[in-house]
């Protein structure tokens, strides 16, 4: 890629569709998790308090799977982007392949498998700690304020506290783009509306429906339609 003349701030709302090419499995998909388990009690602080040790296996085994996939080549072209513009990846996916990638600038809507917290005290920056991913987190282990330690993910029902600063981007895209969602879940999805009128917005999802209006459609998958979006962003910026 040459070096483009204009310099772009541009914002990705990344799902599950672009870790789902790595081997992840992902959650809403017709054969996804929440086909074969139930969300509410796995994922729920309700569940949690009644089950904690299911809860607990089943974010293990998803820390566990984490080790066993790599980024694929749409996450390398998105990490690659930051070479000449100014990047902002917003992501509704709990792994770390974005920042494996090479990815500089991530925000995690939903939360983040690498990491642990209170469960007493979710959003305490004292609670919220690096956890190896091939430890696995046990009833019993203590977050600093003395409370069992929880995955630090967002469960249903629970304050999404990367909103703003993840609207504050979308209002400031010069470029902005979907790759790999359904748009069903809120309040990301909603995202979609901060976007200017006038700035050129791109969805890359073989499956959606019900594209967001002023959007550009390209119903190939995350690996391919990214290096579609490449080609845009690149004859975007000259």
């Amino acid at each position: 890629m040459q070096t483009p003349t204009l310099r772009q701030k541009i914002v990705v709302l990344t799902g599950a569709g672009i870790s789902k090419e790595s081997g992840l499995d992902t959650f809403r998909d017709k054969d996804g998790m929440w086909q074969k388990h139930d969300a509410m009690r796995l994922s729920s602080i309700e569940g949690f308090e009644q089950e904690p040790q299911a809860v607990l296996d089943f974010y293990n085994a998803r820390r566990k799977q984490l080790l066993e996939v790599e980024p694929n080549e749409a996450h390398k072209i998105l990490a690659e982007l930051e070479r000449w513009h100014d990047v902002t990846i917003i992501t509704q996916n709990i792994d770390n392949l974005h920042e494996r990638a090479g990815s500089t600038q991530v925000i995690h809507l939903h939360g983040e498998l690498t990491k642990v917290t209170s469960s007493r005290n979710r959003l305490d920056p004292h609670c919220i700690k690096e956890y190896p991913l091939d430890v696995p987190i046990r009833l019993g282990d203590k977050a600093d304020d003395g409370s069992q330690l929880r995955p630090y993910i967002v469960w249903f029902g629970e304050y999404v506290p990367a909103m703003d600063v993840a609207e504050k981007h979308v209002r400031e895209a010069d470029i902005f783009a979907v790759i790999g969602t359904s748009l069903q879940v809120y309040p990301a999805a909603g995202l979609t509306r901060y976007a200017h009128g006038t700035v050129p917005k791109f969805v890359v999802d073989p499956h959606l429906e019900g594209i967001p209006t002023g959007f550009t459609h390209n119903k190939d998958t995350a690996t391919r339609g990214v290096a579609q979006l490449k080609k845009e962003i690149e004859r975007l910026s000259y």
